[in-house]
């Protein structure tokens, strides 16, 4: 029985959750699935708010479900080495979160332009979603032993595992990046659920989401013991992802900003001044022809 040790307590938690008729069913692909259902969930409710038919807003989701898998997969086999024949084998987890946004972002603009939706609408509350997903699909890394950090000094706030201790070769703490991660993704969304009922322009929750989230990832990928790298070189490839989100964020928040900034309709400037000498002219204009018709 694998063990992991968070807050100094010591937890036993089997990898597996259930074991019907010989299919075992892990807790990650059980937790992933919840924060997937409740980012839907939350979606749909929200749906009418962003001005989104549900129906056609169903399509979306499931063709951009699937592709978030795909895409979530396909990232980690690439940079993480493996090859592709183990591309199904990711019971055991393997999936990348920054693969799985940037898969299902492409299909759901591909599906807002099949079922005329309004892509950044949609942008806008996939962003909310995304935040749900990642806040509690990132206690699967926990259950698995995975995505923590380097050694911490904290003795209080650091995890090990017996998995941990097995790969690290030894008893010291780490740290717990799922959860840094994990509570960063819970503030983002707590934020833009906010800002969400009252948008200042179609594209704010959107843009918000790459500057929020990739600041975060940036340095919380830089703890990290099990990063990806591309190729032989020392950068991390989610690392510079997370940097070129917030870069393109805030630059499309701004020319967002500006562009809706000018449609505000501005109230018609009338002279004051003009209105008096309109109106003097007009009194003047009254009594000379009074004076002509007693002459």
């Amino acid at each position: 029985m694998d063990y992991i040790t968070l807050f100094g307590l010591k937890l036993n938690i089997d990898p597996v959750a259930l074991n019907l008729f010989g299919f075992k069913i892990f807790w990650y692909g059980i937790i992933i699935a919840t924060g997937f259902g409740l980012a839907v969930i939350y979606g749909f409710k929200k749906a009418k708010k962003f001005d989104i038919d549900t129906d056609r807003l169903v399509d979306a989701v499931l063709v951009t479900a699937p592709a978030a898998i795909v895409g979530a997969r396909l990232y980690y086999v690439l940079f993480s080495g493996l090859p592709l024949t183990q591309f199904f084998e990711i019971r055991n987890g393997g999936l990348a979160i920054l693969g799985a946004v940037i898969f299902a972002s492409i299909s759901a603009v591909i599906m807002c332009r099949i079922r005329k939706l309004n892509i950044i609408d949609v942008l806008d509350l996939a962003a909310l979603g995304f935040l749900i997903g990642q806040s509690i699909g990132r206690w699967g890394n926990f259950v698995n032993q995975e995505a923590y950090g380097s050694l911490t000094g904290s003795s209080w706030f650091g995890m090990t595992g017996s998995r941990i201790q097995a790969d690290m070769g030894t008893t010291a703490l780490v740290h717990p990046c799922f959860l840094y991660e994990s509570l960063w993704c819970a503030g983002g969304f707590l934020l833009l659920h906010t800002l969400s009922k009252n948008r200042k322009f179609k594209g704010q929750l959107a843009t918000l989401y790459l500057v929020w989230y990739g600041f975060g990832r940036f340095f919380i990928e830089g703890l990290r013991t099990d990063s990806l790298y591309i190729g032989d070189s020392f950068i991390r490839i989610s690392q510079l992802l997370s940097a070129l989100m917030v870069i393109a964020g805030i630059i499309i928040y701004i020319l967002l900003y500006l562009k809706a900034k000018k449609k505000v309709p501005q109230p018609e400037y009338v002279p004051m001044f003009n209105n008096e000498t309109d109106e003097k002219e007009t009194i003047n204009e009254s009594e000379e022809n009074e004076n002509g018709d007693n002459h």
